[in-house]
C-alpha cells in the first residue's frame, strides 16, 4: 500500500512520466488502467451499465406498487378505529371463537351428549347464555343436533327459539338446517319450507346443497313430488352443482309412485350434470326393482355401476352392502367388502370405515358364524399396497355388544382389553355394554369392577344408569361399595343425582351402617342436593331405633352454616379443599 502511495505521489510531481509509471505500475500489480479523465480509484457497481441500473430501479418501483411492503397495509396503531357500519350483517362466530373457555364450554356439552345426558347437556348450554362465557354457535349446533338424533324433535325447535331468536347468537348454515331437517323429519315441510324462505333474504349466507337435500326429501315423503321438482330446478339456477342426494330424493319419490320413466328420466340428467355421482342411486334403484320381483335388473344397475370403476367412499358401498345383503347376494357383498379392503391406502384413499366391518360382522353374528366374525374384524387387503384398517372405539363397541349378547363374557373382555392397548380411550357405550352383561350373568363383582373403572376414568354416568346399577349393587349387597363410587362421580358432576343419594342412604342404613350413611347426607347438603321430606323421615325413623336420633337432626339443622351445610370439624386449617364429615358428636 505504501508503494501505491508513492506511484500516485510521483505521478503528480511529474506528469510526463505518467505513462511510464503508471504502465509499470499496472503491470507490477495487475491495476486497471485508469481513468482519463481522472486519476483517483473508481468504485465497480454490480451492474455493467447506467442503463441495467436505471432498469433494476423502475422493475422495483413497479414491484412495490404491486406488492406494497408489510408496514405499508398495517394499521396504525395509534389512529383511531373507524367506527362500526350499523348496516352491516351479523356474522356467525368462525371456528377462531371456539378457544378457551368457550371451547371448554363446548367440550363439556359434548361429553354430556356423548353420555346420553340430553337434559343437562340442554340446561349447561341454556344457562352459559347468562354468563361471561356465551356459548359459541358451534355449540349451539351440537346440543340442537343432538335432540334432532334423539327424536325430540320440539326440544331441537325450543332450542333454536331460545339461542338465535331470544338470546341474540347469529345462526349459521348448519343452525338452519338442523332446524329444517327437524321440521321436514316431523311432517311440518311447510315450515321447513318458511326457513328456507326466511335464509335467502335475512341470512348472509345462501342455502347450501345440505338444505335442498332435506327439503327435496321432505316434499317427496310427503308425496308433493312436483314442489321436490320446482326446488331442484332453483337450486340449479341459483348456481350449486348437480347433488346426487338431491336427485335421489327425487328419483325415489318417482319410483314410489311407479312412475319408473321419470325417475330414468332424472337418473339420466344426473350423469350429464355429474360424471361421478354417488352409488346410493343404483343402490335405490335396486331396491325398488328387488321389491318388484326384477332381480335381473336390480343385479344390471349395479354391474353398470361397478364397470364405470368409480372409486367410491365408503358411505357408498356401506349402502351397496346393506342392499345386497337384504335381498340375499351375499357374494355380491362380499366380493365388495374385499374390494374396499383393497383399496385402503391411507393417506391417499380411504377405501374402508369401521361401519363397513360392523354390517359384515353383524352378518356373520346373524348367521352363528362366531369365528368367522373374529376373522373378518381382523381382515386387511390382499391387494399389494393396501393397508390394515386401524379399527376405532365405535368397532370395537360393536363387536363388544354382539358378545355380550351371547353371553360370552371372555370374548367380550378380550376385545375389551385389545381396546385399551391400542391407546383407545372406552366411552360410555362401552362400559354401559360390558357392566348391564355383567350383572344379567351374575357377575356382580366384575360389574363393580367396571364400574369403578368407569367412573375413574372421569366418565360422566348419566342417572339413568347409575341408579340401575346402584339398584343392581344394592340388591346384591354390595352397597357398602356404592359410597365411594357416588363419591367420585359427584366430585366430578357439578348437580349430583338426589335419587342416587337417596337409595344408597336408605340400602347403607339398612345394613346398620350409619356413619357412612351421615357422611353421604352430608355430601348431598354440601352439594346442593336438597334432602326430599321422605328421605328426612326415613333417617329420624332409622337412626331412632339406634338412639342416635339427635346426631341426625342436628346435621340437618346446621344447613347454611361451614362448608355446604354440615358440620365442620375442630382442629388446622390445612387449606385444602373440605373434606367429607364425620359423625357429629352429640
Amino acid at each position: 500500500m505504501t508503494l501505491y502511495r508513492l506511484i500516485l505521489r510521483s505521478l503528480r510531481r511529474s506528469p510526463s512520466l505518467s505513462s511510464t509509471i503508471t504502465a509499470a505500475a499496472t503491470q507490477t500489480f495487475s491495476l486497471p488502467p485508469p481513468s482519463p479523465t481522472s486519476l483517483t480509484p473508481t468504485r465497480s457497481f454490480a451492474f455493467s451499465s447506467a442503463e441495467e441500473a436505471a432498469a433494476e430501479r423502475r422493475r422495483r418501483k413497479r414491484r412495490l406498487r404491486i406488492e406494497p411492503p408489510l408496514h405499508a397495509l398495517r394499521r396504525d396503531p395509534s389512529a383511531p378505529r373507524p367506527p362500526p357500519d350499523p348496516n352491516a350483517p351479523r356474522l356467525p362466530d368462525s371456528t377462531s371463537a371456539l378457544v378457551g373457555k368457550r371451547l371448554n364450554l363446548h367440550n363439556r356439552v359434548q361429553s354430556l351428549i356423548r353420555a346420553g345426558d340430553l337434559d343437562n347437556a340442554s340446561v349447561v348450554a341454556r344457562q352459559s347464555v347468562f354468563s361471561n362465557c356465551r356459548p359459541t354457535v358451534f355449540t349451539c349446533n351440537a346440543i340442537m343436533a343432538s335432540m334432532y338424533r334423539a327424536k325430540r324433535y320440539d326440544d331441537a325447535v325450543a332450542l333454536f327459539q331460545f339461542f338465535y331468536n331470544q338470546s341474540n347468537i347469529v345462526p349459521n348454515v348448519v343452525s338452519y338446517n338442523v332446524l329444517i331437517n327437524t321440521h321436514c323429519d316431523a311432517g311440518r315441510v311447510d315450515e321447513g319450507l318458511n326457513v328456507y324462505r326466511h335464509i335467502i333474504p335475512n341470512a348472509p349466507f345462501s342455502p347450501s346443497h345440505v338444505t335442498y337435500r332435506h327439503l327435496t326429501k321432505g316434499l317427496a315423503d310427503a308425496g308433493r313430488i312436483g314442489e321436490a321438482v320446482d326446488l331442484l330446478r332453483e337450486m340449479l339456477n341459483k348456481g350449486h352443482g348437480a347433488d346426487s342426494q338431491v336427485y335421489n330424493n327425487l328419483i325415489l319419490g318417482f319410483l314410489n309412485l311407479g312412475n319408473l320413466d321419470k325417475a330414468n328420466e332424472f337418473f339420466d340428467e344426473l350423469k350429464e350434470r355429474c360424471l361421478v355421482y354417488d352409488g346410493i342411486v343404483n343402490a335405490t334403484f335396486m331396491d325398488w326393482f328387488f321389491n318388484q320381483g326384477r332381480e335381473k335388473e336390480a343385479m344390471e344397475s349395479y354391474k353398470s355401476l361397478l364397470d364405470k370403476q368409480f372409486r367410491m367412499i365408503p358411505a357408498t358401498c356401506n349402502v351397496l352392502m346393506e342392499m345386497l345383503l337384504k335381498h340375499g347376494k351375499k357374494m355380491e357383498a362380499w366380493a365388495l367388502f374385499e374390494t374396499m379392503l383393497d383399496t385402503h391406502t391411507p393417506p391417499t384413499f380411504q377405501g374402508v370405515n369401521s361401519d363397513a366391518f360392523n354390517i359384515m360382522v353383524n352378518e356373520c353374528f346373524k348367521l352363528g358364524q362366531i369365528s368367522e366374525a373374529f376373522d373378518v374384524f381382523k381382515k386387511v387387503g390382499k391387494k399389494p399396497g393396501s393397508k390394515p384398517f386401524a379399527m376405532d372405539v365405535a368397532g370395537y363397541n360393536n363387536i363388544i355388544t354382539r358378545y355380550c349378547e351371547l353371553e360370552m363374557m371372555e370374548d367380550a373382555e378380550k376385545m375389551f382389553v385389545e381396546l385399551t392397548s391400542k391407546s383407545l380411550s372406552p366411552d360410555v357405550n362401552t362400559y354401559r355394554t360390558l357392566i348391564d352383561a355383567y350383572f344379567k350373568v351374575g357377575k356382580v363383582d366384575d360389574a363393580l369392577q367396571k364400574y369403578t373403572k368407569m367412573v375413574e376414568s372421569g366418565l360422566r354416568v348419566i342417572p339413568e344408569y347409575a341408579n340401575r346399577w346402584f339398584s343392581a349393587l344394592i340388591g346384591n349387597g354390595k352397597v357398602f361399595y356404592c359410597a365411594p363410587i357416588l363419591t367420585k362421580m359427584c366430585e366430578r358432576d357439578p348437580k349430583p343425582d338426589a335419587v342416587s343419594y337417596d337409595m344408597v342412604i336408605k340400602g347403607l342404613c339398612k345394613e346398620g351402617n350409619f356413619d357412612l350413611s351421615i357422611e353421604l347426607v352430608g355430601h348431598m347438603l354440601r352439594y346442593g342436593v336438597g334432602v326430599a321430606p321422605g328421605l328426612r323421615e326415613f333417617l329420624n325413623e332409622a337412626f331412632g331405633k339406634v338412639g342416635r336420633v339427635e346426631e341426625i337432626e342436628r346435621l340437618l339443622a346446621m344447613r347454611g352454616l361451614g362448608y355446604g351445610g354440615y358440620w365442620r370439624p375442630s382442629g388446622p386449617d390445612t387449606g385444602g379443599p373440605p373434606q367429607m364429615p364425620g359423625a357429629v358428636p352429640v
